[in-house]
Parts: structure tokens; sequence; C-alpha cells
């Protein structure tokens, strides 16, 4: 790709440079860039559109990784009392999975839109300094060795050329930054027609939201919180473009047919047409540039993933972005995002197009396999663990070395700690928090000046447990051992933390 414009209207004088530039202001882009802007990264967030808070986000589901990655963040309080939560999932009509038996603070499904995540990000954003540039529309980027050119076009109409040492593209599934560094992103259309609508209800549904369906239709409601309710529907005998007229007629039948009744809907202030892709990019990194979110891999909505899983990424990449960028690890170490997020896209791309396409089934094959299924989750606790853990994010793990503990890159509970705090309190600011036996003392790791890099947090368990844990910014265990002494834990702390290119 590259950039249009006459010397008149462009100026080729480089800005200095970036540390790093992301290019999206969803919540993607927001939660890294934050997390960035707290290591004390420069960062600067490109976003085409004007800055306004759009209610026109598709997003209302917030599951309990995503807020446990909030309350890291001291953010997920302030969420909470943005919406209402719900406790059953309810995927088909034989298939309710129950989340209160989830192992987490938030054994919930948060239901609140979009704009308040976004909005409780940027404001987080911008108390950390991060520089916004909004109608601000990216046209072509060039790296090298040393970093990233990217050519940029105001709202005025003017073009100017940024470097920065690293660029993530968080700019949703239409991305100019994959484009430009000629990704591809394979996949297919799950469903080429559904709509949304945001209308005004004569009858309040029972739950905050509403799903059901056949065979033929499909149809979920949820609450704004001030009166409004967004409706999202499909119907298989009426798969039209995404350009085809849409009323509040044919949203009621569709509504009436799954629901049972259309609520007394009125008023829709917003009417539109979309389809549903299974897609990801083959690698999340490319030199300089990642992709992250949407941008990266899109998927259907069924349970309610996709701003989560893009959040998730952000958090993943952004401690170790902002470690190699203020020298405290080797570039090396920014691979890893691609080893342990892209199987993690590619498993939610199975999981939400395998629900779709059970939750559609028309052939006899196909429901009963359905109906095999939801007995066999109902029924069996183990499913159903596994069905919870991966649709709420907390199930995951992230590859490890051979010979690893088996802790090493797993998902660390919110425990309490000797000192009364949480550890999802003891990771605010962004760095790693070593957990260690009430009985072992370790006064050398809290000496900054005795490592170059940023030492981690020293906690203790409130119990007698006996494993040492060193607990990374994103939550999940980067070492553990069983039973380590003094010199056994500080022997690894500073393996990870005074040499950089050991990380």
């Amino acid at each position: 790709m590259s950039g249009t414009g006459t010397d008149k209207d462009t100026d080729r004088t480089a800005d200095p440079t970036h540390p790093v530039i992301i290019v999206g202001a969803g919540p993607t882009g927001l939660l890294l860039a934050g997390d960035l802007a707290e290591a004390g990264v420069p960062v600067t967030l490109l976003e085409r559109r004007p800055h306004k808070i759009s209610n026109l986000s598709r997003a209302f589901g917030v599951h309990a990784r995503t807020l446990e990655q909030l309350d890291a963040r001291g953010l997920a309080d302030d969420l909470l009392a943005t919406g209402s939560t719900i406790t059953r999932l309810r995927l088909f009509r034989r298939l309710s999975l129950d989340l209160t038996t989830l192992p987490s603070r938030f054994p919930f499904l948060l239901i609140t839109p979009q704009y308040e995540v976004e909005r409780l990000l940027e404001q987080r954003a911008r108390r950390l300094g991060v520089r916004f540039r909004y109608e601000t529309e990216l046209l072509a980027l060039r790296q090298d060795a040393d970093g990233v050119d990217i050519d940029v076009r105001t709202g005025k109409g003017t073009t100017t050329i940024h470097r920065a040492a690293y660029v993530v593209g968080a700019d949703g599934h239409r991305s100019t930054v994959r484009q430009a560094i000629g990704q591809p992103f394979p996949g297919d259309s799950v469903i080429t027609s559904l709509f949304l609508a945001d209308v005004r209800l004569g009858q309040k549904p029972d739950s905050v939201l509403t799903v059901d369906g056949t065979g033929e239709v499909f149809a979920m409601i949820a609450s704004f919180g001030d009166g409004w309710y967004r409706v999202m529907g499909w119907n298989r005998r009426n798969e039209v473009p995404d350009d085809h007229p849409l009323d509040l007629d044919e949203v009621k039948d569709v509504t009436r047919r799954a629901l049972g009744t259309d609520y007394g809907m009125h008023d829709a202030r917003w009417l539109s047409r979309f389809h549903s892709d299974e897609r990801q990019a083959p690698e999340y990194r490319a030199g300089r540039v990642f992709l992250a979110g949407d941008a990266a891999h899109i998927h259907s909505p069924a349970g309610g993933q996709g701003m989560n899983t893009g959040m998730q990424d952000a958090a993943n990449l952004s401690w170790k972005l902002a470690a190699v960028v203020t020298g405290q690890a080797p570039d090396s170490l920014l691979d890893s995002y691609q080893t342990e997020r892209h199987p993690v896209g590619r498993a939610v791309l199975r999981s939400s197009g395998g629900l779709l396409r059970l939750a559609r089934a028309k052939n006899p094959a196909l429901r009963a396999l359905r109906a095999v299924v939801s007995a066999l989750v109902n029924a069996a606790a183990p499913a159903r663990t596994k069905a919870l853990a991966q649709i709420t994010g907390i199930g995951y793990r992230y590859p490890t070395p051979r010979g690893a503990h088996p802790l090493v890159g797993t998902r660390v509970p919110d425990v309490t700690l000797k000192n009364g705090k949480r550890l999802h309190e003891s990771l605010r600011g962004g760095h790693f928090v070593l957990i260690a036996p009430p009985t072992v003392q370790l006064p050398h790791l809290t000496a900054p000046d005795d490592m170059p890099a940023t030492p981690p947090a020293v906690e203790h368990w409130a119990d007698d447990r006996r494993t040492s844990i060193l607990v990374r910014p994103d939550g999940y265990t980067a070492w553990a051992q069983d039973d380590a002494g003094t010199a056994a834990i500080e022997a690894a702390v500073a393996a990870r933390f005074t040499t950089p290119g050991r990380h």
C-alpha cells in the first residue's frame, strides 16, 4: 500500500520516533496502550474515526477472564457498576451452563455495552499519558531492522510520516495494518445475513440477556440499561446482502418466531445488517508489526468471545512489548506472542463456530449431535467444566518447555495473600509478582539497585502452601518450584531479571 497526495498537502518530515504506535482505539488497542504507558513506554494511538463514544458496538458480554484482567488494572468494579450479571449461560434449548461454579471472583457474565468498556479504558489511557490522534488514517507502512515508518492522513487531508520502534494493528477485521504487511486472512462466512436493531420495548424481558431460536430463526435481546435494547437476529429463509433494506416489522417478526414475543418493541433508532465470518491471520507478528483483536481473528458471535479474546491478546502482548522497549528483555521474547495467542484464537474460532453450527442445525444428523452434546455437557461435570473454561477464557494455558513445573503457563487464581491483598491487587502496575511460602524470606529481591530489570513484587501465601511461583503481569505462571528455599528462589528470579536475553 502507498499513500497519495500532492506536495502541497503532504508533510514528508518524519515526526520524532515513537517507541510504539497502536492503530485502532477499540477495547484491544485501548487496553494495550494503557498497559504500555503504565510501564513507562511512550505510546501513540491512532484512530481514523472522530472522537466519540458510539452506541453501535456489537459486543455486550464481558467474561470472567476479561474481568480478571480488568481487575488487575483496577477497572473491574467500575465496569460492574455499568451493567447487570447473569449466572446461567443458555446455548441451546436443552443446554444451560451454570457460571456460579467458575473458580473466579467473577462467576458470571457481565452484560454491559462495549462503549462502557471503551470509556473506562480510554480514561485510564489518558490518565497514564497515552497520546491520542483521532481522524488519522494509516495509508502505508515500511519497516527495516531498526523501526517502522508509517504514512498517515489526518482529518485535514495532510499526510505525515511517523516512525516507531514497533506498530500494533488493532484496527478491526478490515485491518489496514494487516493489509499493509501483506498478511492473508483466510476463512469463510458462517452467517451471510444477521441484523441489529436498537429499540424500545413495551414489556421488559425477564433477563438482561434473552436468547433463543429454532433451526429457522434466532434472536437475542440485551439491555443497554437506559431503556434501550439491542436486538440481534437471523432468519434462515431471508439471508440477504448487508445493504438490503431492513425495517422494524422484519425485526419484530423474527423476534416473535424465535422468542415467542416481540416484547412490544417500537421506536427503532438504528437498524443494520451484517455478516459473520470465521477468519484468522496465519501470523500475528511480521517483524516489528503485530496484529491483535479482530485484526488477527474474527469468528461467530456465539458465546460472546470476540471482544474478550482481543483484550486478552492485548494483555499478553503489552508486558512483553514494554520489557523489550525498555531494554529489560530481548526482542525474541515477542515471538511468544504468536506461540501463545495464535492457538487460543484458533480454539475460539472452532468453539464459537461449532456452537453456531449446532444452534442452526437443520440436518437431522446435526440435530441429533446437538442433542447428544447437550445431554453430555448437562450430565458430565468434566464436560461442563471444560465448556465453561473455554467460553469464559479461564481455562486456557500456554505452551511450556519440556520438564517445566505443571503450573507454568497456567492462569493463577486471584488468591488472597498473607498481607490481606488479593493477587490482582498486587499485579496492578504491570509488574511480576513472586509468591513464596510464608516461611521464606527474600530480602535481596526488594532492592531495585541489585537488578537492572524491575524486580518482582514479593508476596507470601496466606496459608501453608510450599510452592513458590512467579506470576507474569498478565496473571499466568512464568516459573514455579516446590519446596524451594531462599537461595533457589533468588537464583531463579535473578536468571530472569538481571540479564537481558535470559527472560
